[in-house]
């Protein structure tokens, strides 16, 4: 899935030796450290995948985590809880996500959100997973309740969305 800005097209594709994450910015220091420092270490070790939005397959405009988690239904809300076993529910973890400055405000996020919900979806389909799950950074928690994200009730800057609302969004049928 590619799109385009202007003339530049950009795509996903996973990190790479060959992204330079030193240039990469997007004005918060904890996201921009650990793409310089941490995700390719995270990659080897399988921790997370890390996949990458660019142009030309050197520079990096933005970079989104996902990687498995699980989740309590005792920690969802009564509505997504009530038909869930009690043991750990096996979710996809949404970990970071980031643009580059130059890019914020021209729907990037948007679409680094729904390829990193995609590739969940399709992904949940050979490991089960129920839903994606994101620890909201601040000012973010707004842009993914946007998105139809539910925030848990324990903790409120951490929301899901189920699989099956993923699924209505790429498999209307």
């Amino acid at each position: 899935m590619a799109q385009k800005i202007g003339s530049a097209e950009y795509r996903v594709e996973p990190l790479g030796p060959n992204h330079d994450r030193a240039a990469f910015s997007c004005g918060v220091s904890e996201l921009d450290a650990y793409l310089k420092r941490q995700a390719s270490q995270d990659l080897k070790r399988n921790l997370a995948a890390v996949f990458i939005l660019t142009a030309d397959g050197k520079n990096v405009a933005g970079f989104y985590t996902l990687s498995a988690h699980s989740i309590l239904a005792a920690n969802l809300p009564n509505d997504l809880a009530k038909k869930l076993p009690r043991y750990p529910i096996p979710v996809t973890l949404l970990g970071r996500m980031a643009i580059a400055q130059s890019l914020q405000g021209q729907g990037w996020g948007e679409f680094l959100l729904l390829h990193a919900l995609k590739r969940a979806w399709i992904g949940s389909r050979q490991v089960a997973s129920w839903a994606v799950v994101v620890d909201a950074k601040a000012g973010a928690r707004e842009f993914y309740l946007y998105q139809d994200f539910t925030p848990t009730p324990d903790r409120p800057d951490r929301l899901v969305i189920p699989m099956k609302a993923i699924e209505r969004m790429f498999d209307p049928s």
